[in-house]
């Protein structure tokens, strides 16, 4: 047992980069658990700058300085951080709030819903089947109130971490744009001279998780935008917090578009019932789907990550366990990176391994 691990080891770690890139992982994964949350806003920042910097080197392409590429940039990001800031956030703030305290009415009127529809169709429902999901979702609605209130206690420490946000991660942001050349060649500084293996797992993941972080990021903007457009030309309620909720939902494949159907199909019941203003807007919503996964998704993602649909599913649930949001956001790149990873890792072969 002793000789085939050694013979293991051997095979697999007998490469001073695979060693060195071995250490970085551990270490990097060490900090991330113990020390995510104190270092949360530089991760953003980084993740941040990472989305800006392809504006910036866009414009050094069509010969602008590259501080006036930064700036503007720069600028540009202030723009949309504080326009989140102060306006969106405290308009989906305000619509949870309405949605939350309308919750026990809708659930009543589901329940009459479902109790007509049993008494039309007693085939397909019987009475004890409806308590029984009335009961469970009453209880849902009443611990999720529990847990708000308990949250609204921890209301200083909450606005301690967003005043420490709104300072520490535009300045971060800044910093990383602008020096990022510095910051780079001193972490390369701790590589080994010759670093081929790196280097090329490096650029590759680099273009990969570029192109998907970006166009997910405009998948957002471009699926959350529509919706909003069709929500408030529908008259539907909550628009803006639906919308976000279905353009947040890209983040998710597969099972995202599933979950958020049904908040935005309930609001629209409670709202009309089944009338025709219900049909258009799920008409309306079933063709934004289309549109996203036939049209937008193979224009955005022309170079398709090729991973197995359980693979990106168990990637999601893995990493969004892990690390939350931003464990969604990245769990496909992260899984792009692993299979990287695997298929380039350097290995020594043994005398007769050759041989087929």
């Amino acid at each position: 047992m002793l000789k085939i691990f050694q013979r293991w080891i051997e095979r697999y770690f007998s490469n001073e980069e695979a060693v060195i890139l071995t250490v970085l992982l551990l270490v990097a994964a060490v900090v991330i658990f113990s020390m995510g949350k104190i270092l949360a806003p530089v991760f953003t920042s980084i993740v941040l700058a990472f989305l800006m910097q392809g504006t910036s080197a866009s414009m050094v392409r069509y010969k602008i300085p590259e501080n006036l590429a930064v700036g503007v940039t720069y600028a540009l990001f202030i723009g949309v951080f504080f326009w989140i800031v102060l306006f969106l956030v405290p308009l989906v703030f305000n619509q949870s709030k309405l949605l939350f305290t309308e919750a026990p009415s809708m659930l009543r009127n589901m329940q009459h819903w479902l109790h007509d529809f049993v008494a039309n169709y007693p085939e397909f429902l019987d009475e004890a089947q409806v308590k029984q999901w009335m009961t469970t979702l009453n209880n849902q609605v009443g611990n999720l109130g529990q847990t708000i209130v308990s949250q609204s206690f921890s209301t200083i420490t909450t606005l301690f971490s967003l005043v420490i946000y709104l300072v520490l991660v535009p300045l971060l942001v800044f910093f990383f744009l602008k020096d990022k050349r510095v910051i780079f060649n001193w972490l390369g500084s701790f590589l080994p001279a010759n670093r081929p293996f790196m280097s090329a797992v490096w650029h590759e993941m680099n273009d990969q998780a570029a192109n998907y972080v970006r166009g997910k990021v405009i998948e957002i903007i471009i699926v959350g935008s529509a919706s909003y457009i069709a929500f408030v030309v529908l008259g539907l309620n909550y628009a803006a917090l639906l919308a976000i909720s279905v353009g947040l939902s890209v983040l998710i494949p597969y099972v995202g578009a599933a979950l958020v159907t049904i908040p935005v199909l309930a609001v629209g019941f409670y709202q009309w019932g089944m009338g025709a203003e219900f049909y258009w807007l799920f008409g309306v919503y079933m063709v934004i789907q289309a549109l996203d996964g036939n049209v937008l998704v193979p224009l955005l993602f022309s170079e398709a990550v090729n991973l197995h649909p359980v693979a990106i599913i168990m990637a999601v649930l893995v990493f969004g366990g892990l690390w939350g949001f931003w464990g969604v956001f990245f769990a496909i790149p992260l899984a792009t990176l692993i299979k990287a990873l695997v298929y380039a890792w350097p290995r020594a072969h043994h005398p007769g391994e050759d041989s087929q």
